[in-house]
């Protein structure tokens, strides 16, 4: 009897795979958020697979991610709480470019929901005198 979930939402790892490809096809073209990767990622390929293995293994409940994806954005140093928005955009756009609305919309309050925990981790981090929060 398998015991394995199933995923949160009907996609195929392929089609994780190419929006991944897509999205980040879109970041290295983006005038503001290009650079703030370029700074970090020296390997594509790499990267994108990385990213592609953390969808799966947040959508598809594979076992194919290790890592922190807070303690990257934190380790970056140059990841502003403003920019989770701009992020999150680009990826809806892309969603909906390469996915069904179905799909588009449930990845979509997926990645949402992920941001905002994201952003408020950068947050708490970065604050101006008083504990205001830094955003931008």
């Amino acid at each position: 009897m398998s015991t394995a979930l199933p995923p949160r939402f009907d996609i195929t790892r392929p089609e994780i795979e190419r929006v991944v490809a897509r999205f980040y096809a879109a970041i290295r073209d983006h005038p503001g958020l290009g650079p703030v990767f370029a700074v970090h990622v020296r390997d594509w390929e790499t990267h994108e697979a990385k990213v592609a293995n953390f969808w799966a293994n947040t959508i598809l409940h594979e076992r194919s991610y290790d890592g922190s994806p807070m303690a990257a954005h934190l380790k970056a140093g140059n990841v502003k709480p403003g920019m989770f928005s701009t992020w999150l955009d680009l990826f809806d756009t892309v969603l909906q470019a390469e996915l069904s609305a179905n799909q588009a919309a449930a990845w979509s309050a997926l990645a949402h929901r992920i941001g905002r925990s994201l952003r408020a981790g950068v947050v708490e981090r970065e604050t101006l005198p008083g504990g205001v929060p830094k955003l931008r």
